[in-house]
């Protein structure tokens, strides 16, 4: 019997067209043919950071074709290591035979799926003449987020905040040669009311995207908060957007910024307008005016980690 095949960080950095993985997430969502249980969520204690780990185990399949399983561990505490927060590997497999095809680095894909899932949803959510982004967040996560969304949108101006402002810094750096120009600021507040798209991928518990500073037309990505008590926006924010998530299931019940106002009573699930499945099948069109703020809350789904396993698959054979 083959070998799997190993795909690596490296081949999955070298080898990546945002535009091709977001209509391969679009073509998937639209399909129905995958089949996703739900997740496993676990939490463990470690001492040493005082931060718990979340072990995340993440199936799915299409039959007769194709199947995956993701093990991936999410660290806030690995900062203090200068270790990357997420490590885990992905599983690929012949649906039909169970035969393994390909072991993939989880970090780098998990990076790449879930940017190309916030740039998919942007697509029809922000404003087709989006022109300014902020990043809130300095992670693995920041940089694939700008790339991917200056691939459906026209990005001319790009600011990045961090706590630690030589990583928002470095970033700058490493996208100078972009065809957006890109700089690091101290302030969040300086700059979120100014730009059209806000992107947030952090570990915050505490919000960081404030509705007092939102106006009309802006599109708002939170990609971070993926506890039930973590938040990255605050209830104004809620109170003031129309909100779209990546899946009803995942997004009703697994990230604060959802599940908070729910308990609190400010939002109901009613008041969520669709999620990535409904988009992309054309049930609702997205955006509806000029004016309106949108809001799309990401809490990662394994049928975007299936797709970008065979796009990654593919490029390798």
């Amino acid at each position: 019997m083959e070998q799997p095949l190993q795909i690596s960080s490296g081949f999955i950095e070298e080898h990546t067209n945002f535009e091709e993985l977001i209509q391969t997430l679009k073509s998937a969502f639209a399909s129905g043919r995958t089949l996703v249980p739900p997740r496993h969520h676990h939490d463990f204690p470690n001492p040493e950071t005082q931060k718990d780990t979340t072990l995340l185990l993440m199936p799915a399949w299409k039959p007769g074709s194709e199947a995956g399983v993701k093990v991936v561990t999410v660290s806030p505490g690995n900062e203090r290591f200068d270790l990357p927060s997420i490590q885990g590997s992905y599983l690929y497999l012949d649906a039909q035979t169970g035969v393994l095809k390909a072991i993939m680095e989880a970090k780098s894909l998990t990076a790449k799926r879930t940017a190309a899932a916030s740039a998919l949803a942007s697509s029809f959510l922000s404003r087709k003449n989006t022109q300014s982004m902020l990043m809130i967040g300095t992670g693995a996560l920041s940089i694939n987020l700008i790339r991917a969304h200056a691939s459906v949108r026209p990005i001319k101006q790009v600011f990045v905040w961090g706590r630690n402002p030589q990583k928002a810094r470095d970033i700058c750096d490493q996208l100078d040669k972009q065809r957006f120009a890109i700089t690091s600021v101290s302030r969040i507040e300086d700059i979120i009311g100014k730009v059209d798209l806000v992107s947030c991928a952090t570990l915050s518990e505490a919000p960081l995207v404030l509705g007092e500073y939102l106006v009309p037309g802006q599109h708002i990505d939170l990609v971070g908060a993926y506890k039930p008590d973590m938040r990255e926006s605050n209830d104004e924010v809620i109170q003031k957007s129309s909100i779209f998530l990546d899946t009803m299931d995942g997004g009703l019940r697994e990230s604060g910024d959802i599940a908070i106002p729910l308990q609190k009573g400010l939002l109901s699930a009613s008041d969520i307008k669709a999620d990535l499945f409904a988009l992309c099948k054309g049930e609702n069109q997205g955006r509806s005016n000029e004016n309106e703020i949108t809001l799309f809350k990401s809490v990662g789904h394994a049928l975007e980690d299936l797709a970008a396993a065979s796009y990654y698959y593919s490029k390798l054979k």
